[in-house]
């Protein structure tokens, strides 16, 4: 009965922590436009096309997944002003070669200037200006 009492301790602590272990990955789009201006946002994987998200100024769009044991990409196309005339289109997230991550967080920020990038632990930095189309 010993022996049982211990595996089943065990089996409870990996299963407590199993949260942590296989927490999603996410990115998170924030659009730091000025006032009447909208972003417009469509994120393609792999797998998925996560379809058109438009934000007003101020407004977030966020989704959460888990990395394929192959590949995972989020390839995003954002466009802005009038009539979305400035274009950036870029790979907000990419894994891959049998590498799986958890609980990696990829913040894009939309400004006037361009897209700015963090993963929350230092100040943004722009990674890609708009261009005009």
């Amino acid at each position: 009965m010993n022996r049982f009492s211990c595996f089943l301790l065990t089996i409870a602590l990996i299963v407590g922590s199993s949260n942590a272990i296989w927490e999603k990955n996410s990115l998170h789009f924030k659009s730091s436009l000025r006032p009447g201006n909208t972003l417009r946002i469509r994120c393609l994987s792999n797998d998925d096309d996560l379809g058109v998200h438009l934000l007003s100024p101020g407004q977030t769009y966020d989704f959460s997944f888990h990395d394929s044991i192959f590949k995972t990409y989020f390839d995003c196309t954002l466009d802005q002003g009038p009539n979305f005339s400035f274009h950036a289109s870029f790979t907000a997230y990419k894994s891959g070669g049998g590498i799986i991550r958890y609980g990696k967080t990829n913040f894009w920020d939309a400004r006037e200037d361009g897209m700015y990038f963090t993963h929350g632990q230092e100040a943004p930095k722009l990674e890609y200006k708009w261009i005009h189309v």
